[in-house]
Parts: C-alpha cells; sequence; structure tokens
C-alpha cells in the first residue's frame, strides 16, 4: 500500500515537472519574439533616421550651388522688381536725352537768341549782341540738359540704393548714374564756358 501511493507520488511530481517545463518553454517563445520584433523595429527607425540625414544633406548641397544672385531674385517681391526696373530705365534715358539734347531746351535757347536780339536792336556793341544773341542761348541749353542729368543721376542712385533688386537692374542703373554724371559735367563746364568760350571781337 505504501509502495503504490509513493509511485502516485512520484508520477504526480514528474508530472508537474513537466508541466512547468512545457509553461516555461510556451512563455520564453514570446519573450523570444518580443526581443526580435524590437530588434526590428529599431534597425527600421535607424533606416529612417539615415534616410532624413541624407535628404537633408542633398537639399544643403542644393541651397549651396544656386547663386546668390538667383536666391536673391527668387526673394525679391516682384513688384519691387518692376519698380526698380522702370526706374533704372528712366535714369538711362534721362541720361541719354542730357547728353543728345532736348526739345526743350532748344525752344528755351531760341528765346533766349530773340530776346537777345530784341535788347540788342536798337543799337549795342559787338561783344553785347555776342553775348545776348548768343552766349544766353548756349547757357540755357547748358541748364536745361544739366538738370536732365541731374534728374537722371539721382534716380539711378535711388534705384541703387533699394534692396534685393535683379542684376539687369543694378547694370542699368549703373549705366545710367555713369552717363547722367557725364551729362552733368559737360553741362556744367558748358554754362560756365570751361570747354569753349564766347568768340571776340577783337576790340
Amino acid at each position: 500500500m505504501d509502495t503504490k501511493t509513493t509511485e502516485k507520488t512520484a508520477t504526480s511530481k514528474t508530472d508537474e515537472v513537466d508541466e512547468a517545463a512545457e509553461g516555461t518553454s510556451t512563455g520564453a517563445a514570446p519573450a523570444t519574439e518580443t526581443v526580435a520584433d524590437a530588434g526590428s523595429t529599431a534597425a527600421v527607425a535607424a533606416e529612417d533616421d539615415a534616410t532624413d540625414l541624407l535628404d537633408e544633406q542633398d537639399e544643403q548641397d542644393e541651397q549651396d550651388d544656386v547663386a546668390p544672385d538667383e536666391l536673391e531674385a527668387a526673394s525679391s517681391p516682384e513688384g519691387t522688381g518692376t519698380g526698380a526696373g522702370a526706374a533704372a530705365i528712366v535714369s538711362a534715358a534721362l541720361s541719354a536725352v542730357a547728353l543728345t539734347g532736348t526739345w526743350t531746351g532748344k525752344v528755351v535757347a531760341e528765346r533766349e537768341t530773340l530776346i537777345g536780339q530784341i535788347k540788342t536792336s536798337a543799337g549795342g556793341s559787338p561783344a553785347q549782341q555776342i553775348n545776348e544773341i548768343y552766349g544766353d542761348a548756349w547757357h540755357s541749353t547748358a541748364l536745361v540738359n544739366g538738370v536732365f542729368a541731374l534728374l537722371a543721376l539721382v534716380v539711378a542712385v535711388l534705384v541703387l540704393t533699394l534692396p534685393r533688386r535683379p542684376a539687369w537692374v543694378r547694370a542699368v542703373a549703373v549705366a545710367g548714374a555713369v552717363l547722367g554724371g557725364l551729362g552733368l559735367l559737360l553741362s556744367v563746364g558748358t554754362y560756365f564756358d570751361l570747354f569753349l568760350s564766347l568768340p571776340t571781337t577783337g576790340s
């Protein structure tokens, strides 16, 4: 009787040990799977981070390759570029007019000539006639051309001081400033008889 009881007890303990072993093996499998899943998730996250870094580096390289003028033109408002371009063209046109002469200057010169003829019609010395008829007309023409040259120079300088202007606007403004300065120099020299003096009668 004791032998049978001992055998049953040993059998029960053996079954308990087998069940515990099966439970342990069954619980180890999910743990292994969890570790594997965590490893794969970390690998995917690292790969995504590396891809993002490469994309950021490519974007930075593209920005570095873009020329400063292109960045400036792209960032400048359309209205500002149009207004500055129009002002630069006006400056160049005013400079050309100052160098070649204007219809206004011609009218003013003819008026001064007529006034000089009226003043000297009753009599006057040859030197007075030269000064009144020709000298005043030349000086009036130089004065009108000088005003146009000064306007061209002022407009060109204002355009050059504007921020974020396209390259072609700067080029036209510089041309207008140079031509305006040259026209102003010629007008001042003509007005004060620095280049050509009035003819004299020799008496």
